[in-house]
């Protein structure tokens, strides 16, 4: 890591010296609800770019798919579960590719490293190559999921984020600004809750990752951060304000 910026502004000292920030699949999509929003993906990306700038901070990405294919819709549908769930892998890869332009568009050197090999477009996942380009001050999107059927894109990010020896995830969610005792959609008496344990998280049945992530996280003693990933809340989270839901 350096310690300015490109246009030579001393960046600031960030809560952890290097993130993974896990991107919905869903949030790509927009109001649509499927495909690809152009300047939804230009708002994540900025916000993106503007933390790298500020902060002294490498940052790792892991997206998700559902804005394309869920691999349980399909399972759902009749189809075979490991089958279903390679395809959302490869629906990963286009989000992937999607954000990679639009940072380098903005300026900001990227690299996309998939654990699907597809050597056309996206470098194979090495762990030491990954950290040397985040040592290098490039965004690294990881993509194609962990390459393992019946593992979803919150247990990719739990495993990529201990892997290269990240200090938190930062999980945006779409629609929602942290935890909630139910979902606030349907009850308007749902309250935030801005701390949680790990424990509680898994007795309550709480969805903020699927189990095996939170235990993951939980055995590592790695923090999560849920917020609205379209509110702009990664440049506070990395100056150490507390935004929506601490899960630690």
């Amino acid at each position: 890591m350096t310690s300015s910026s490109t246009g030579g502004a001393p960046r600031r000292p960030a809560r952890w010296p290097r993130v993974l920030v896990k991107l919905s699949g869903e949030a790509f999509a927009g109001t649509a609800g499927l495909g690809i929003d152009g300047e939804v993906v230009t708002e994540l990306a900025r916000e993106l770019v503007e933390a790298k700038q500020a902060f002294d901070v490498d940052i790792a990405v892991v997206v998700g798919g559902g804005n394309i294919w869920r691999g349980m819709s399909g399972e759902g549908a009749g189809m075979d579960r490991a089958q279903a769930d390679y395809m959302g892998m490869l629906a990963t890869a286009i989000n992937a590719l999607a954000l990679q332009e639009t940072l380098e568009r903005l300026g900001q050197p990227t690299r996309v490293q998939s654990a699907i090999h597809m050597s056309q477009v996206a470098e194979p996942y090495i762990r030491r190559r990954a950290i040397r380009h985040l040592e290098k001050g490039r965004v690294v999107i990881f993509a194609g999921g962990t390459g393992n059927p019946f593992m979803t894109t919150d247990t990719t990010a739990a495993l990529r984020a201990v892997e290269i020896d990240a200090g938190a995830i930062l999980m945006g969610k779409h629609g929602t600004d942290g935890v909630y005792t139910a979902d606030p959609q349907l009850d308007p008496s749902a309250e935030l809750l801005p701390e949680l344990s790990y424990i509680d998280v898994l007795n309550r049945g709480l969805k903020v990752m699927d189990s095996t992530a939170i235990t993951l996280c939980m055995d590592n003693d790695l923090p999560i951060c849920v917020f609205d990933l379209l509110g702009r809340n990664i440049s506070p989270i990395l100056e150490g304000e507390h935004v929506g839901t601490v899960v630690s």
